[in-house]
């Protein structure tokens, strides 16, 4: 607990009765709610879960972590303000100027810096991110007319970004993480931040059945396979349907683009506020890159589990 600033004896009390494992990196995880969480995320999930008020209005977008979130908060964005900024797309769009955490923040690291943050300035709708479960997000948020847009991965690929990520977070002169073949079994067995990897999919892929005006499930590989359609599916969804004129549709893509958005000087510069550096989001962004890495025993070992998990759903991944 030492290691987390502004843990309050109440959270303190909570977590200390919480089953624990050891993580990816040199700290433990703790058993909430049906997930696994490092101490320092527990410390930004618990506020936001008493304190965040929902609008209407509101559009949360929800993912695993590694699975695109950023790619998608681009888009989001751009299909947010398109009849703002098109005009001026190439010279004064924000996505050109600020880095994405800053202009789609997670409410988990809102609530890191502020137990209690003012949202007020934030224009409407409101554009928020976030990793955490369906069955953990605030009843508040559940019980408003808020949209939801869910991103979800390939598990191979997931857990392929996900461990080069955790891998980049450590200072050099500590090391690496856990070994591949290790992480891989704690990711299979659910150890893994925001994990089950499969529970947390499943449960939005069962809300957006269930309220399908609500809740707009999204995989990575369908976004890359075919953009323009998803593009024009995502938009209608948010209630900002693009005109018979498609030329918006391909600029946003072109803006928006893994391979743009990577070179932009915002995004290889700098550190959040959470000390994460800016280019660490960016890697390579590939459907499949988890040839790779992975053995043919791990490959059949996550694709079982896969399909033991998803048994009885239409979901593919």
């Amino acid at each position: 607990f030492r290691c987390v600033n502004n843990l309050t004896d109440e959270r303190r009390e909570l977590i200390s009765t919480l089953p624990f494992e050891l993580g990816w990196l040199p700290m433990f995880m703790h058993f909430y709610q049906g997930f696994w969480y490092t101490t320092r995320q527990l410390n930004m999930i618990l506020p936001v879960q008493h304190q965040f008020r929902a609008l209407d209005s509101d559009i949360i977008l929800a993912s695993t972590p590694k699975s695109g979130t950023i790619w998608l908060k681009a888009i989001l964005f751009s299909l947010l303000h398109q009849s703002y900024y098109y005009s001026n797309i190439t010279v004064d769009h924000p996505l050109l100027r600020k880095n994405l955490h800053e202009l789609v923040p997670f409410l988990e690291f809102l609530h890191m810096l502020d137990m209690n943050p003012d949202l007020s300035a934030f224009t409407s709708p409101r554009l928020l991110a976030t990793h955490i479960p369906f069955g953990s997000l605030p009843e508040f948020m559940k019980d408003f007319e808020c949209k939801i847009v869910y991103l979800c991965r390939n598990p191979k690929d997931t857990y392929v970004s996900l461990w080069q990520f955790t891998n980049n977070l450590l200072p050099k002169e500590i090391g690496t993480t856990s070994s591949l073949e290790e992480t891989f079994d704690k990711f299979c067995r659910g150890v893994s931040m925001d994990g089950p990897f499969w529970d947390h999919v499943l449960g939005y892929y069962k809300a957006s059945l269930e309220m399908p005006h609500k809740v707009f499930f999204l995989t990575y590989e369908e976004m890359k396979e075919k953009p323009r359609e998803q593009l024009k599916r995502l938009a209608s969804f948010l209630g900002c349907p693009f005109s018979e004129d498609e030329e918006e549709v391909d600029e946003i893509l072109r803006l928006c683009s893994f391979d743009n958005l990577s070179k932009l000087e915002v995004n290889q510069n700098g550190k959040l506020s959470t000390g994460h550096e800016n280019k660490s989001f960016f890697r390579k962004g590939e459907v499949g890159d988890w040839v790779s890495y992975l053995t043919p025993d791990m490959i059949e070992r996550i694709d079982r589990i896969t399909e033991e998990k998803f048994h009885g759903s239409d979901l593919k991944l």
